[in-house]
């Protein structure tokens, strides 16, 4: 627990830092002074002043901070009632538009372009993906209740191979997951194998209100092969061993996965196993205690592992870029979809998910080896960052987007603005803020209290 925390906190920091240190470097790159720059928040535990800059390291490892020259001469503006901002040389409000505008850019656009290098070297380097076969099972005939899923209405059948979506080719499971989830309401052209035969379905995901991701009414069709066995588990005391195909439980015919799953929902006292193992039948015993919460088999199916490309530097930075920009899209779609009836509670997160989700992600990771590890951490920083460079953009007051509303307006206005102007701006976008943080922060408690 302590490990997905620590994780956790280090993947929201490095984005934080590096949106920081894009407004640092801009800042200092326009003339504007910084008179401190902060590696986590709250109370310094190390500071040392190098020129007109105070550098910090702050004791709550979480991002980071920029402190700019003339942050307070807005509230002694406001304080002696005077018309416009005093000018102060090398201050944040001193500078021209133009200058504010390419600092407040710099931040979400270093976010950018991290994501972008760090998605490049991924790809670069090349990995491994844990995955399935591009077969499927309907999840109606397998639910208790009667639901009549997209998957039904489009056709599909139990056994079915998705060959491609919209004519990209769908080799596994996870390519399939991947374009559903993102097309919510979308119509989706399949073509389909089935008895060596080839079909064109359409498919229309349903859009799932608890997390704003598309959902067909499929699972994977894993094969009851065994791959691994959890020491000291009970298929382990059982006689279970990676590699076995289990063919029957309790008489019942198993063809896949979610037919144990299905068996193992009845509550059986026994699991009477039959499986193969090196050409022969074998048979295995295991006492079941569903009272027990933490109760399982202490087995994992045999999947397969799908090998990307090693990239070119120059293929790797374009197709780094062209995930970056897919995901902004997928962004804005995802905030548009905020606005389609989803239960925001659920499908909103805030920091306290935000971290749990990255230390799950990266110690599950780095279960498997220290290579996952690495890569699920920095796949799952860039989806922070690119997240992080949006957000910042959006026009909200108090955001870097409103912010660059607010000097674009200066600009067209051909004069300095009121301090009371700005902060009746700044006050509507803290006022926004804080409802957008009591709302994540409400969610995040609900998801860690199991609601």
């Amino acid at each position: 627990m302590i490990l997905k925390i620590v994780l956790g906190l280090l993947a929201l920091s490095v984005v934080v830092f590096i949106h920081e240190l894009g407004h640092f470097l801009a800042a200092r790159f326009s003339g504007i002074e910084v008179e401190a720059f902060s590696l986590g928040w709250g109370k310094a535990i190390f500071k040392k002043k190098i020129g007109k800059t105070e550098y910090r390291i702050s004791i709550l490892p979480l991002g980071g901070y920029c402190k700019m020259k003339g942050e307070h001469a807005l509230v002694e503006a406001l304080e002696s009632k005077e018309k416009s901002i005093p000018q102060e040389e090398g201050a944040f409000y001193s500078a021209s538009p133009f200058k504010r505008i390419f600092v407040s850019l710099a931040g979400p656009v270093s976010n950018f372009i991290f994501a972008g290098l760090v998605l490049a070297a991924i790809f670069l380097i090349g990995y491994e993906e844990t995955t399935f076969e591009n077969r499927i099972i309907l999840a109606s005939a397998y639910d208790r209740e009667s639901t009549v899923w997209p998957a039904d209405t489009a056709g599909l059948q139990s056994g079915d191979r998705i060959v491609s979506i919209d004519g990209k080719k769908t080799e596994n499971y996870n390519q399939i997951a991947e374009i559903l989830t993102t097309s919510a309401r979308k119509k989706l052209s399949l073509d389909v194998e089935r008895d060596n035969k080839l079909y064109r379905l359409t498919l229309i995901p349903e859009l799932d209100k608890d997390t704003g991701a598309g959902k067909a009414g499929i699972y994977p069709w894993i094969n009851p092969t065994i791959g691994s066995v959890e020491p000291g588990s009970n298929a382990d005391k059982a006689g279970l061993k990676a590699g076995d195909q289990i063919i029957t439980i309790n008489g019942l015919e198993v063809l896949h996965s979610i037919d144990i799953s299905k068996i193992m929902l009845e509550k059986p006292p026994v699991l009477k196993i039959e499986h193969l193992r090196d050409g022969s039948t074998k048979n295995s015993e295991i006492k079941t205690d569903f009272d027990d919460e933490n109760f399982r088999l202490g087995i994992t199916y045999e999947y397969s592992i799908f090998h990307t490309p090693k990239l070119n530097i120059f293929q790797a930075i374009g197709k780094g870029y062209t995930e970056a920009v897919n995901t902004v899209i997928l962004s804005a779609k995802g905030l548009k979809l905020l606005f389609s009836g989803v239960n925001l509670n659920k499908a909103v997160s805030g920091p306290i998910r935000i971290i749990n989700f990255a230390g799950e992600v990266t110690a599950s990771g780095f279960e498997q080896s220290i290579g996952k590890g690495f890569l699920s951490f920095f796949q799952f920083v860039s989806f922070i960052s690119i997240a992080l460079f949006f957000m910042n953009l959006l026009p909200i007051p108090a955001l870097d987007g409103g912010q660059i509303v607010l000097f674009i307006f200066e600009i067209f206005k051909k004069s300095p603005l009121s301090p009371t102007s700005v902060y009746r701006y700044q006050m509507v976008g803290t006022f926004i803020i804080l409802l957008l943080v009591l709302l994540t922060t409400t969610s995040d408690i609900l998801f860690l209290a199991g609601k």
